[in-house]
């Protein structure tokens, strides 16, 4: 079971994100105060596009730490050093924690964080948001590639949360659909595999992954 702590609790509110006026919340700040944390996310955190962020399903966005050192090296092969990757945050999320790792985390799995229950409800799927907030082209192919996507919570019990709390796994789900498989399965090539249907039609079945991903698990399955 995992034991681990919120490094860094980060909120923020959609901003021009490019010219043609798309808004976006991905530049989030750090707090230092008790947040609470609804249904609907974090009190003060809000998304640009409510037809694709945001929601019971994404009500919190996290992100493992330990893939900041990966992402430094990575740029560091095209002798390029990216200013985002000095804290965190540069990739969107609410929290940033160690230990909360895609191969480690299934779906399902619940945990008390301050004074809220949370349920991890699915992995976090790239888009060309990602690329233009990094200013690099191909980032969000890279995170498909590598499996680094980070996840989402859904909130089960409502609560305040403060920086440094505890992040304390109380439950396990019953099966071995890590983020990780589910990820490869349904975003990466997994689904083009000749035995895939099986595998696509469990997961849509899986109640606990978010609803979205249900539906994209069913319709891959044909």
């Amino acid at each position: 079971m995992i034991n681990t702590q919120i490094d860094t609790l980060l909120i923020g509110r959609p901003k021009p994100f490019r010219n043609d006026g798309t808004m976006s919340a991905m530049a989030r700040a750090p707090v230092d105060r008790p947040v609470k944390l609804g249904f609907l996310g974090f009190e003060g955190d809000e998304v640009g596009d409510a037809t694709v962020h945001g929601g019971v399903d994404k009500a919190v966005h996290f992100y493992p730490a330990e893939h900041y050192p990966r992402w430094i090296a990575h740029f560091a092969g095209e002798n390029f050093t990216h200013p985002l990757l000095d804290q965190a945050g540069a990739f969107g999320e609410n929290i940033s924690a160690s230990g909360l790792t895609e191969d480690r985390l299934r779906i399902g799995d619940r945990f008390r964080i301050g004074k809220a229950l949370v349920e991890v409800a699915q992995g976090r799927q790239p888009c060309w948001k990602l690329d233009h907030h990094f200013g690099v082209h191909g980032l969000s192919g890279a995170v498909i590639k590598t499996g680094r996507s980070g996840g989402y919570l859904r909130v089960l019990e409502e609560g305040l949360v403060v920086p440094g709390d505890h992040i304390l796994q109380i439950e396990q789900a019953p099966h071995d659909w890590t983020i990780a498989r589910v990820f490869r399965l349904l975003i990466g090539t997994g689904h083009k595999a000749p035995d895939a249907a099986p595998q696509l039609l469990e997961l849509a079945q899986l109640e606990t992954l978010a609803e979205n991903w249900r539906i994209r698990a069913a319709k891959l399955a044909g």
